[in-house]
């Protein structure tokens, strides 16, 4: 029997549709022995992404072996997002993963996934990924969960931006008009 481990992710890949790296995250376990995929260096890495890229360009299936590695895949629009784990990671776990990216990365870039929106969104898409996988973990599955961590509201606290729409001034100026009504009856 295999030693089981939470450690189930060796990397994240949003590669374009000739193969190129959009987005890569590699993870090894901490304390487990230095190498693996994570410790490779830059033109292994890319070396590893070029030949998955060719490899998934024919396939029909969304799940695969190569090299050694678990691979789960969805293309989308002008991208393929990849979760790769160890050989014998549950695939099914790996599948819901890649899944819930997807709906994620959907719901935070407004329904339009596509190269340029990542490239454009990509502080909402590490983050995405960092709260789906934390250190090759998988912690969370579900895409409405992910993207709510990734874009809570700002409180009142807060400084973030202004909003001036019709709706955000007229509250802006409500909020404003209670104030001045608060103090002026404190002043009395």
């Amino acid at each position: 029997m295999a030693a089981l481990s939470l450690y189930t992710v060796q990397a994240v890949l949003v590669l374009d549709s000739n193969g190129k790296r959009v987005f890569s995250q590699y993870y090894g376990p901490p304390h487990g022995p230095a190498g693996g995929r994570a410790a490779a260096s830059r033109d292994a890495q890319r070396a590893f992404e070029k030949g998955l890229f060719a490899k998934t360009r024919k396939q029909a299936t969304d799940i695969l072996l190569y090299d050694g590695s678990v691979v789960v895949y969805k293309e989308i629009v002008d991208v393929v997002l990849y979760v790769v784990g160890a050989g014998d990671a549950n695939e099914s776990l790996l599948y819901l993963t890649v899944v819930a990216l997807r709906d994620a990365l959907d719901i935070l870039l407004k329904h339009a996934v596509d190269r340029r929106t990542i490239v454009d969104g990509y502080d909402l898409v590490a983050l995405a990924i960092d709260e789906t996988v934390d250190d090759g973990i998988i912690i969370e599955t579900d895409a409405e969960a992910i993207a709510g961590r990734v874009s809570r509201p700002l409180t009142h606290d807060t400084p973030g931006r202004l909003d001036l729409s019709e709706q955000g001034l007229k509250s802006a100026y409500q909020l404003a008009k209670e104030r001045f009504a608060e103090r002026l009856k404190n002043s009395l």
